[in-house]
């Protein structure tokens, strides 16, 4: 029997059950490897690739261990969001509908499933003596992570391991990580405002712009950073190591660190001297990534980008720059199936608002602190050490 090296993008999905759709965002994924043909046109899927995922997901459930850390099984219960049906939902309240009018503080409360307010008695946390000495022109998340060990050797509260106790050392910590990000001292306002005023933005279109995006970044399920935080909080690890952690690996390019990718990517597409479409087709062609487009669990586009793009284009229906992005986004659904990400909405927003190049990065980690502190809360109820175990495929003793 013949077996191909390659398949078409119907037999690929055919052999995966998935629509092309799918199979274009497991590509953007690196799940499946793809190569254009001698024309140039059409491309060809490794057919090897699409096997071991198909392996991999049909593997029974008694299987799971070793499936489970790669877009797999559930591996860990959890009350805090759901991702289902293209939609997402904050302890079962649809995130889009918060992202109207909540703040980011109200959502806190929610996934930290507080019964009082967290924020309401807590004075904002000084900043660590050390602020004043480091470089001016220092990355704001170094600053940070040089900054958090420091603000957690002085938090003596933070001893304080009951449920209220947690979440008011997670409010004093959201609040130190947003002046710190935004570099201003940290205060009692919302920390939609705080940072719209360090960032200039006095419009109130678009700080509610601001507001609704640290919302729908509050949280996003078991992503890798909330993973590494449950990681860490199970040791018994004092929270601001866990939020520490959480950055850590937030900041790969892989993760939130995508936003970086993306900015540098914008400006190819849509100040290149060809038009936008043009342009994300050509970089297709070439086998390049298209970064800030397709993502595995929302096959028929990222909510959260869906639903920023549509608030930018109400509030600035005339920009003709935000029309071009707006174009080469529904380009990327249209001619690869690769529709628009949360990083590409975010490095948009920041463009259009003549925003710092590190505020796409720092909007994604102000709001994702929130379900840091929800994940660490709901894993400190829990004696288990996560602690999985490898399935060894090294050089056998003797």
């Amino acid at each position: 029997m013949n077996n191909p090296l390659t398949l078409t993008a119907k037999e690929a999905a055919a052999e995966l059950g998935v629509s092309l759709a799918t199979l274009y965002a497991y590509v953007s994924r690196g799940l499946i490897r793809s190569e254009a043909t001698s024309g140039g046109r059409t491309r060809l899927y490794r057919a090897e690739d699409v096997h071991a995922l198909v392996a991999r997901r049909d593997r029974p459930a008694d299987a799971t261990p070793d499936r489970a850390l790669d877009w797999g099984a559930p591996v860990l219960e959890s009350a805090i969001t759901l991702i289902t049906g293209g939609g997402l939902y904050y302890r079962g309240r649809d995130a889009t509908a918060l992202a109207q009018e909540a703040t980011l503080e109200m959502v806190a409360g929610l996934l930290w499933d507080c019964a009082e307010d967290a924020f309401a008695g807590e004075e904002p946390p000084p900043l660590p003596a050390l602020a004043g000495q480091l470089p001016t022109g220092m990355d704001p998340l170094d600053r940070l992570l040089t900054l958090l060990p420091l603000a957690g050797a002085a938090d003596l509260k933070s001893v304080n391991r009951t449920p209220a106790g947690l979440a008011r050392t997670g409010a004093r910590i959201l609040r130190l990580t947003g002046a710190v990000l935004a570099g201003t001292a940290p205060t009692r306002q919302p920390l939609h405002q705080m940072l719209a005023d360090a960032w200039g933005v006095g419009d109130t279109v678009a700080q509610a712009l601001i507001r609704a995006t640290l919302v729908l970044c509050a949280d996003h399920e078991l992503n890798a950073s909330a993973f590494t935080v449950r990681c860490v909080a199970s040791t018994g690890a004092n929270p601001y190591a866990c939020i520490s952690a959480g950055i850590g690996a937030l900041r790969g390019p892989r993760h939130g660190g995508a936003t970086g990718l993306v900015a540098a990517l914008l400006p190819r597409l849509l100040d290149g001297p060809e038009p936008p479409v043009q342009a994300l087709a050509t970089l297709l062609a070439r086998g390049e990534e298209a970064h800030g487009f397709g993502h595995p669990l929302y096959p028929e586009g990222d909510i959260r980008a869906q639903w920023l793009l549509r608030r930018m284009k109400q509030a600035w229906p005339q920009d003709q720059r935000l029309a071009r992005a707006l174009e080469l986004a529904q380009a990327g659904k249209d001619i690869a199936g690769l529709p628009p990400t949360i990083d590409f909405a975010l490095v948009l927003l920041a463009d259009r608002l003549g925003l710092p190049p590190t505020a796409p990065l720092i909007l994604f980690t102000v709001g994702r602190t929130v379900g840091w502190m929800a994940h660490l809360l709901e894993q400190v109820r829990s004696p288990v050490l996560i602690r999985p175990r490898a399935r060894y495929t090294g050089i056998r003793p003797g």
